[in-house]
């Protein structure tokens, strides 16, 4: 009786696993879009709350948003904890980490006092860690390239272009916004600090926004540079690797052991860590 009762949970951590880190049945595609769509939701309240007109007329709504969207992620990150084998080293990888970050900051805010000058940067900075929750998408990309190589569709190179373009001025405008915030009204907000990172990267630069501090200016210089870089690199190497063959076979199968996914259909090893898969 004992021993049935532990094949059963066995059996249902293993089809956790399959619909959270597989994406090849329908029940891990759904789950996908569904954790795709919150994470969007989430990125669009965390950048609506540094608007001051915003906040100040709907800022009790944004914040029972938040804390919806905090208690799902804890869940996401708690059924990835439960359904891995090793837990811990899931904990300490990178999308681990990501996970972490995107329900961590708004607890710690609880323990500060916000209303003390004291601690005012450091809740603004844990603030906008929250926006750092758009990485999590990189590991739902890829699941896109397979579903648009699949349909030999041109425009789905084009996605993933932009969508790298996207993360990239999201992040670095995030990053901006904590640095130049305080210090510099043109970067008021995180949109308009995105707006500064899209023409830096696309080394237009009106001169409207731009950085006074030391680490801005550092940032901004990186920014230009990366900028040179999306230009001077050859739209053949992205579609060549987008096409590659090897990609295109692989499926959303994915490794109990360690989770890595983009394995054959009929493969029998894993390509990362080397564990035998089960079936």
């Amino acid at each position: 009786m004992g021993g049935s009762s532990s094949f059963e949970t066995i059996n249902f951590r293993e089809k956790v696993r399959k619909i959270i880190f597989d994406h090849n049945t329908v029940g891990s595609k759904s789950f996908d879009l569904i954790l795709l769509l919150l994470i969007l939701l989430a990125v669009l309240a965390t950048m609506l709350e540094s608007l001051e007109a915003v906040r100040v007329n709907h800022g009790q709504a944004l914040r029972t948003a938040e804390w919806v969207f905090t208690i799902l992620f804890m869940l996401e990150y708690g059924a990835r904890l439960y359904s891995v084998k090793s837990p811990l080293k899931y904990a300490f990888s990178f999308y681990g980490l990501i996970d972490l970050l995107s329900w961590v900051p708004l607890w710690i805010t609880l323990i500060l006092q916000e209303d003390s000058a004291h601690y005012l940067a450091m809740v603004r900075i844990l603030r906008v860690l929250r926006v750092f929750r758009i990485l999590k998408l990189m590991n739902l990309v890829g699941d896109s390239n397979k579903l648009v190589r699949a349909m030999r569709d041109s425009s789905g190179k084009i996605f993933v272009f932009l969508f790298f373009i996207l993360t990239l001025v999201t992040v670095a405008g995030s990053i901006m916004y904590i640095v130049e915030g305080s210090k510099n009204e043109s970067f008021s907000s995180i949109p308009t600090s995105i707006y500064w990172a899209i023409i830096t990267v696309t080394t237009v630069g009106f001169g409207d926004v731009y950085p006074i501090t030391a680490i801005g200016k550092v940032i901004t210089s990186i920014m230009v540079l990366v900028g040179y870089a999306i230009i001077a690199v050859p739209t053949g190497i992205v579609i060549g690797a987008i096409n590659n063959p090897t990609e295109q076979a692989a499926s959303g199968r994915s490794c109990p052991e360690c989770s890595r996914d983009k394995h054959h259909d009929n493969a029998i090893f894993c390509y990362h860590c080397g564990s035998k898969f089960t079936e």
